[in-house]
């Protein structure tokens, strides 16, 4: 299964039973599934199996699902309330016998709330379930549309993926090999610093400053960072191969990432590795930004 991101957009339309009708998806970053499905007034019978087929075909986002439906070719049917009109005329008639006015007009009595029903010409129970099959449809189609621009989407994050972890391999491997990791090197820096701080050119005791030498080293030793690096970073790469839903999967290794560069700067006694540190940094940070994005 491909990754995916949480981001796209689909749109389907049709007709059918006399109606025309539009789905729009649109998909965003989420910590869960979340789909919003706004309908209009009945049409509430598709957004159970809506959620349902989204919930198969989806695993992380905000998604939202708007449907627009109009009647074609309906024409609204003018209706006299007969009853309504009885009752008011009787009203007039009354009124009139004790007020000394004109009397009303015709617009005037049609226009009283009532008297004259507008209403769609009804339509089969066959036309309408017609139409609820095709709206229904409509929305798998914009889904799977949906799944594929996520899916597009998601190889090119992945070969952005793929770039950061080569770029963090390569400054593993680069601080690793550093010359500022040797005992020989820390003792050198050592020597520099004591002697500094004494102001003279007196013999040391090499047998104290090499116990100091190898203690500091010690301290300073990034092998277990370095060693985890490299882990996360197969890790990574063997959860992009396996494709799906690795969303979160990826953000926890890209923070485990993010953990071991900060301790390898805060172990750092040199300034070249406490460079390649920050460089480790700053690809760790990109690669979780685009992490981020992932389903």
């Amino acid at each position: 299964m491909p990754l995916a991101s949480m981001t796209g957009f689909a749109r389907s339309q049709g007709s059918a039973g006399g109606y025309r009708w539009t789905w729009e998806l649109k998909s965003v970053n989420g910590k869960g599934l979340d789909l919003r499905v706004r309908l209009p007034q009945g049409w509430d019978a598709i957004e159970v199996p809506a959620r349902a087929s989204a919930a198969k075909q989806l695993a992380r986002g905000n998604v939202s699902a708007l449907l627009t439906v109009e009647r074609e070719g309906a024409l609204p049917t003018v209706r006299v309330n007969e009853e309504v009109l009885a009752a008011v005329l009787e009203t007039i008639g009354r009124i009139s016998k004790r007020v000394d006015a004109s009397p009303p007009s015709l617009d005037g009595i049609l226009g009283l709330k009532g008297v004259i029903e507008i209403a769609d010409t009804e339509e089969s129970v066959g036309r309408r379930r017609e139409a609820e099959a095709a709206v229904a449809a409509g929305f798998e189609t914009a889904l799977c549309e949906l799944v594929g621009a996520r899916q597009n989407e998601g190889l090119a994050l992945a070969r952005v993926l793929e770039a950061r972890l080569v770029e963090i391999a390569r400054l593993t491997a680069a601080a690793e090999a550093s010359p500022a990791r040797t005992p020989e090197a820390i003792r050198a820096r050592l020597a520099e610093q004591v002697k500094s701080i004494i102001g003279t050119g007196e013999k040391l005791d090499s047998d104290r400053l090499y116990q100091e030498a190898i203690l500091l080293a010690a301290k300073a030793d990034v092998r277990e960072e370095l060693d985890r690096l490299k882990a996360h970073v197969e890790a990574a790469r063997k959860l992009l191969e396996a494709g799906g839903p690795v969303g979160r999967k990826l953000d926890f290794i890209a923070q485990e990432l993010n953990r071991e560069s900060n301790t390898l700067c805060a172990k750092s006694n040199d300034v070249s590795l406490t460079a390649i540190g920050l460089d480790l940094k700053t690809s760790v940070d990109q690669f979780r930004e685009q992490v981020q994005n992932l389903e």
